[in-house]
C-alpha cells in the first residue's frame, strides 16, 4: 500500500482593515512581490480581495512576512527589494536570526539612522568588530562586509573612541588598464573608495564627510602609502584585500597602533593580481585563524542583501567553480 503524500501545511487569513490601494501596493506590478515571496519561501499564494491563502513548508513564516509588509504599506512602497529585505529578515531562512536572538540586537547607530544586521553572519561580524582589535570580513559581494565596517568606524566616531577613520584600498584594477589618472593623491586613489565614500555619504551626509575629510578626520590612503605608519586611535578599513600580496598584508597589519581598531574585507575568489600571485588574504587565513584578538566572519550566497538575482548570481557561480574549503 502506498504511503500517503505529506499535508502540506496551509495558512488562510485576511488583511485588515482591507485597502485596494495598499494591497496593491503590497503585491506590487503584475503580483512580482507575491511572485518574489514564492520563489523565495517555496510556497503557493492564492489571493481574493484581502484574503490570502498560503500552501507551503513555510507557510506560517511567509504569513507573518506578508503581514509585517502590509503594515509597511502605512507609510512605504514596497518594493522587490524591500520584499528581499523582509524575506532575509525572516526567522525561517536560512543563515536567519534565532527566535533567542532579538533582530535588533546586532544595530548600529549612525548621525542619519540606524543601520541593522541581517542575519546571523552579519550579526557575528557587527559583534567581532566591536570586540576584536582586528576583523575580517569575507565572502561574497553584496554581503555588507564594507557598509558594516564603514558604520562601525562612524559610530566610534560619534562617540569619541576614535580620532580618525582610515580608509585603505591596494589600487589594483579590475583586469583592466585606466593608464594616468590626473589629479592629487586623493583625486587618483577614490575611483578605488568609491564604495565605502557612498556608505559615508549615506551615513553621514555629503557636507559632513566632505568637512571631515578636509580636516583629515577622514582620511583616504592607498596601501602603498601605508608602509612606515603607526596609526593611534584610528579605525582603519582595509578593503578589497584579496588584491594584496602577503607582504602588503603583513606590513598593513602591524601599522595597527594603541587605541586603534582594524577591519579587513574581501571575496578571495575575486582577486585581480597577476596570475600566480598568492593573495594576502587567503594567506592570512591560516596565519591568524587562532590568533587571540583576531576575528574572521565567513559570509555565503545566503547571506547576499543586494538585489536578490546577485544572490543567484553568487551560487551559480560557486556550484560551477567550486572554491577549496576556506
Amino acid at each position: 500500500m502506498a504511503t500517503p503524500a505529506p499535508i502540506e501545511p496551509v495558512r488562510e487569513f485576511d488583511l485588515v482593515p482591507p485597502d485596494n490601494t495598499r494591497l496593491a501596493n503590497l503585491c506590487g506590478p503584475l503580483d512580482e512581490n507575491v511572485r518574489l515571496l514564492e520563489d523565495r519561501m517555496a510556497v503557493n499564494v492564492k489571493r481574493r480581495g484581502a484574503n490570502f491563502r498560503i500552501t507551503g513548508a513555510r507557510a506560517h513564516a511567509a504569513e507573518d512576512v506578508m503581514r509585517e509588509l502590509y503594515e509597511a504599506t502605512r507609510h512605504e512602497d514596497i518594493s522587490l527589494e524591500r520584499v528581499h529585505l523582509a524575506l532575509r529578515d525572516s526567522r525561517d531562512m536560512p543563515g536567519a536570526l534565532g527566535l533567542d536572538e532579538p533582530a535588533d540586537s546586532a544595530s548600529v547607530r549612525v548621525m542619519r539612522g540606524t543601520i541593522r544586521a541581517r542575519g546571523r553572519n552579519q550579526k557575528d561580524y557587527l559583534t567581532n568588530i566591536r570586540s576584536k582589535d582586528l576583523s575580517f570580513g569575507i565572502g561574497p559581494a553584496g554581503t555588507g562586509k564594507t557598509y558594516l565596517a564603514v558604520a562601525c568606524a562612524v559610530e566610534a566616531l560619534q562617540a569619541d573612541r576614535i580620532r580618525r577613520i582610515i580608509l585603505v584600498r591596494p589600487a589594483v584594477e579590475a583586469g583592466e588598464r585606466l593608464g594616468f589618472l590626473p589629479g592629487d593623491l586623493t583625486q587618483k586613489v577614490d575611483p578605488y573608495l568609491r564604495p565605502m565614500y557612498d556608505a559615508l555619504y549615506e551615513m553621514m551626509g555629503f557636507d559632513r564627510v566632505a568637512k571631515f575629510i578636509e580636516r583629515n578626520v577622514i582620511e583616504v590612503a592607498p596601501l602603498a602609502f601605508m608602509r612606515g605608519r603607526s596609526l593611534n586611535d584610528s579605525y582603519i578599513i582595509l578593503d578589497e584585500a584579496q588584491n594584496t600580496t602577503p607582504e602588503q598584508m603583513k606590513m598593513f597589519l602591524t601599522r595597527i597602533g594603541f587605541g586603534s581598531r582594524a577591519v579587513v574585507t574581501g571575496d578571495v575568489t575575486q582577486t585581480d593580481l597577476p596570475a600566480g600571485k598568492m593573495s594576502g588574504l587567503r594567506h592570512v587565513i591560516n596565519i591568524l585563524r587562532n590568533t587571540d584578538g583576531v576575528a574572521f566572519t565567513f559570509f555565503e550566497a545566503a547571506d547576499v542583501v543586494r538585489h536578490p538575482l546577485v544572490q543567484r548570481i553568487v551560487q551559480a557561480y560557486e556550484a560551477h567553480t567550486p572554491s577549496e574549503k576556506i
